[in-house]
């Protein structure tokens, strides 16, 4: 299904059981919502599952977007569809977006999981800042600046670069304080993108939130699936 959010298309996947409350499903950069639809039977209630732009079906260009368009585009969703109550389950990305509906939103949001979420602001060692001055010096020197930058960055589009900088730099601990929902925060182990003390600033600032680390990495809802469902039930379903 197509639903229209600030002129652009936003593909979406919606399975109505006619439940009170909604698990939506909020995936990672560059990936889509194929990557969390194992999800869809995790609980009897209706499961709704977006792409968000410029990945999957959604519209592969978007202008002046923010993380503050994404977060409003899935609330504008819940409207269009009517959904008055929800759980939000977010991966990486996704968790940064969960995280602002979760603000903004607390009447809506019944309950938060943030797996493997980004969104605190990282700790930036010696090797960050040396990146940053040798991208500054060849921008200066009119050199090439196509090897800088993460590998996301670098496979973005020019008209999503500035949209992605926006997005990593806006940090969202002032936020996190304030959320509501009952959370349950879930995490690999080995998990080099987001690393653990993020997920253990989440679990500190997050008041009525616990943490459950999984074997694997950025991704550790596939490599340890089992112990994520299960987790994901037990929580979903108290």
């Amino acid at each position: 299904m197509i639903f229209i959010h600030k002129g652009s298309k936003i593909f979406y996947r919606f399975f109505d059981r006619k439940s009170k409350v909604v698990d939506v499903y909020l995936h990672g950069w560059a990936n889509d919502h194929k990557s969390l639809l194992f999800c869809k039977d995790c609980t009897e209630n209706s499961a709704l599952f977006v792409d968000f732009p410029p990945f999957g079906k959604s519209d592969k260009k978007i202008e002046d977007w923010t993380i503050f368009s994404y977060a409003t585009m899935v609330m504008s969703l819940c409207e269009h569809l009517s959904i008055k109550k929800v759980n939000l389950i977010g991966h990486s990305f996704g968790g940064r977006v969960a995280i602002l509906c979760a603000t903004f939103c607390k009447t809506r949001v019944k309950k938060l999981v943030l797996v493997d979420s980004a969104g605190v602001k990282p700790k930036r060692g010696i090797k960050y800042y040396f990146k940053v001055l040798t991208y500054k010096l060849k921008r200066k020197l009119r050199l090439n600046t196509q090897d800088c930058g993460s590998e996301d960055y670098r496979a973005l589009p020019e008209n999503m670069k500035v949209i992605f900088k926006n997005i990593v730099n806006l940090h969202l601990d002032e936020y996190l304080a304030s959320i509501e929902a009952k959370t349950l925060i879930i995490f690999g182990k080995n998990d080099k993108t987001t690393p653990l003390y993020m997920a253990r600033r989440l679990n500190k600032k997050i008041k009525n939130s616990k943490l459950v680390l999984l074997n694997g990495g950025h991704f550790a809802f596939n490599d340890d699936r089992y112990t994520f469902l299960n987790e994901l039930h037990k929580f979903l379903k108290e």
